[in-house]
């Protein structure tokens, strides 16, 4: 109850101030420039605080158990369980029992919630900011992509992509003019996106007015980049933990690298362990400095150590992201290293 109430506590802090300013930065990008309205900046990071709630859980669940063991301490409550003939390892072992309980809801009911929430986080925030909606589906069938302006809009489907989205194969254009009325349509071999146009080989054309017409080159004008289509792919925060392999499978199908959202899914996967080991380095770095007075050594090296673990979590998924480092080892390494740290460090301290 004690380490239950002291994560309850430092959570509920973390959660405020990670609100406090999301609203905050919504407030400045939104609202100040005339974008959306009040509420709908209360509305945006309200969607958004449940997906920010997860990555601060490991740091809640770090700072809470220090809380709460420094606490049991001052009043003398661990040193009768000492006394007793208890070590370290069984008056822990209900607080890592409760960590490795709250990863796998994470994993398995949390993330489905707080994916679905974010989706419709980016959906209000791709309105306010650009006046567009997402340009880019997958699917099973293939890809679907949506070019245009005022005058006249495209849907493209192609069954794969290359070049990072500047390639289409099998591709099917569908034209529309004005208020969406469709008055023809492409098919082609491939799609090659240029400067402000698609470069289309062995097209057939079909339009209302002049029926069916092949062209060997054929040339259709855009304002998509191939930056624009890779940021409309979908991001692995809108995806809960059991869709991402399949998507993911899809994606990799199509053409698409689908790396970010591996090591999405193995992040969440390694959720149960991450809070465990905060579980241990808390315990590592509180019960010795307390039991001799240094309250602000213990409160230093929680920082630090709540410090490090995010620089290396950030440095292990940049080096998983750009190819350098396998996507399993970029996204498990962070976890066992604060494991193996936090097991070592009690060992030393605790059994010699």
């Amino acid at each position: 109850m004690q380490f239950l109430a002291g994560v309850g506590i430092v959570l509920a802090i973390l959660v405020g101030l990670t609100y406090l300013i999301d609203v905050v930065e919504m407030l400045r990008n939104v609202v100040g420039k005339g974008r959306a309205s009040f509420s709908a900046a209360l509305m945006m990071s309200l969607f958004k605080l449940p997906h920010l709630m997860q990555k601060i859980l490991p740091f809640a669940f770090l700072f809470g158990a220090m809380f709460s063991l420094t606490r049991l301490t001052k009043n003398h409550e661990l040193v009768v369980v000492r006394s007793a003939g208890l070590s370290v390892w069984q008056f822990l072992g209900p607080a890592v029992i409760i960590a490795a309980l709250s990863g796998i809801f994470v994993v398995t009911v949390y993330d489905q919630a707080s994916s679905s929430l974010y989706s419709q986080f980016e959906r209000l925030q791709t309105r306010y900011n650009t006046g567009k909606q997402s340009l880019l589906q997958v699917s099973s069938e293939g890809l679907w992509l949506r070019q245009g302006d005022q005058s006249s809009q495209s849907v493209i489907h192609a069954t794969s992509i290359q070049a990072s989205g500047a390639q289409l194969q099998n591709v099917i254009i569908f034209l529309y003019e004005n208020n969406d009325k469709w008055y023809g349509r492409i098919d082609a071999k491939s799609a090659t996106l240029k400067n402000g146009y698609w470069d289309i080989s062995e097209a057939t054309v079909t339009t209302l007015d002049k029926g069916s017409e092949f062209h060997q080159a054929y040339r259709l004008d855009t304002t998509l980049t191939q930056t624009q289509i890779q940021d409309s792919f979908a991001s692995p925060n809108t995806i809960s933990f059991w869709d991402l392999p399949g998507f993911i499978k899809i994606a990799e199908e199509a053409g698409f690298s689908a790396r970010r959202h591996r090591l999405h899914w193995h992040s969440i996967l390694s959720t149960p362990i991450l809070l465990c080991a905060m579980v241990l380095i808390a315990a590592a770095v509180s019960l010795r400095f307390t039991r001799l007075g240094g309250v602000s050594k213990m409160l230093i090296a929680g920082v630090l150590a709540g410090f490090v673990l995010y620089f290396v979590t950030d440095l292990s998924f940049a080096l998983g992201i750009s190819g350098s480092l396998p996507v399993p080892l970029a996204a498990w390494s962070p976890t066992i290293i604060a494991l193996l740290l936090g097991l070592a460090t009690l060992f030393h301290l605790e059994d010699g």
